[in-house]
């Protein structure tokens, strides 16, 4: 009797696993069908704007279209739509390319992605919510923050970018330059005017899930105030990660201030420290992450930290205007690849 009986709790649970399964699959395979659909509808209807070549006959085919979808099908079929279908098509004219991502991106996904219009920083967002793993959601408010401007292969020259994302892409392969920052928000933190570096950390500490998604999913938590002893003197590492797909420490030290160059001997001097005494076997050297509150590029560039396992990126607290941000990290990013290209053309 009391075998039965367990047996009988057991069931509910089991089931109902069952149930949800199904219920993912049938979602998933309902997705892939829609977002095939409307490929399809966008190219036909592509396809018969071009054969007659004329911007006027594009516009009321769509138009006609909508109606006469509506009346036979009820709403979902609106001009809006269509117009959103013609550009699916457009912006992925490659079938094969579709029928790869059906199965991972919803089509509300592609409705996001469709108007970007960089194709590179398209391919970025694509691949980073394929692993990932974003919600429709998610992705936008990653574009609305500017994720791609401010990670750092978006400094990189173009055939740089191709190839982590062809890395990534075929041989789940993950760069430093697609996981860090420059500038991390942490507005969510919720200091206003005047705060210390431990108020910074205790707020960080507090907010760790949304410190850790605006990181990246892939950061997990070992420690605060990480004490290490070199010689018999005492120091602390601020934060300290672990990253799964990079397999290394992650060492971050918190500054109010600008950047200064005494910050990089202190952080070579941790990361000589995690090398010796804390990395696992299989695990790649440890990088440091110095967050300021202002980065000061040239003693960035000058003490070549581009070339070390140190990255310096500032931090916000309270978020700037969009507009100046944007033209900040435009500015930023034309700069860098500037500056790629003056070093590729000289003898």
């Amino acid at each position: 009797m009391g075998k039965l009986k367990t047996n009988h709790l057991a069931l509910f649970p089991e089931i109902t696993r069952l149930i949800e399964q199904s219920r993912r699959a049938v979602a998933v395979a309902v997705n892939a069908e829609l977002t095939q659909l409307y490929w399809e509808i966008g190219k036909r209807i592509n396809d018969d704007i071009l054969v007659n070549r004329r911007a006027e006959y594009g516009k009321q085919v769509v138009t006609t279209l909508s109606r006469q979808l509506t009346g036979a099908y009820g709403s979902g079929w609106s001009e809006k739509q269509l117009r959103h279908c013609v550009r699916f098509a457009e912006t992925f004219p490659d079938a094969q390319i579709i029928s790869a991502l059906r199965r991972e991106l919803t089509w509300t996904h592609f409705r996001s992605l469709i108007y970007i219009t960089d194709p590179l920083k398209r391919d970025f967002y694509i691949e980073i919510c394929r692993l990932e793993k974003w919600s429709s959601r998610q992705l936008q408010e990653r574009v609305n923050s500017m994720l791609f401007e401010r990670t750092a292969i978006s400094h990189k020259p173009d055939e740089t970018i191709k190839n982590e994302l062809a890395m990534l892409k075929n041989e789940q392969k993950l760069s430093p330059d697609l996981v860090f920052r420059d500038p991390y928000f942490l507005d969510f933190l919720g200091l206003k005017d005047t705060y210390s570096e431990k108020d910074l950390e205790t707020a960080i500490l507090a907010e760790l899930q949304r410190f850790i998604i605006e990181m990246g999913s892939d950061f997990a938590f070992l420690a605060r105030q990480k004490r290490i002893t070199i010689d018999n003197r005492d120091y602390s590492i601020d934060l300290l990660f672990f990253h799964r797909r990079l397999k290394c420490l992650i060492a971050i030290d918190l500054k109010l201030g600008e950047f200064e160059a005494g910050f990089k001997g202190q952080m070579e001097l941790y990361l000589g420290y995690l090398e010796k005494h804390d990395m696992a076997e299989g695990e790649n050297l440890p990088i440091g992450l110095i967050l300021c509150a202002g980065k000061n590029d040239e003693h960035v560039e000058l003490m070549q930290l581009n070339k070390s396992n140190i990255k310096v990126a500032d931090y916000f607290t309270e978020l700037p205007p969009r507009e100046l941000l944007q033209a900040k990290l435009h500015e930023s990013i034309q700069r860098a690849k500037s500056s790629f290209q003056s070093k590729a053309d000289e003898p």
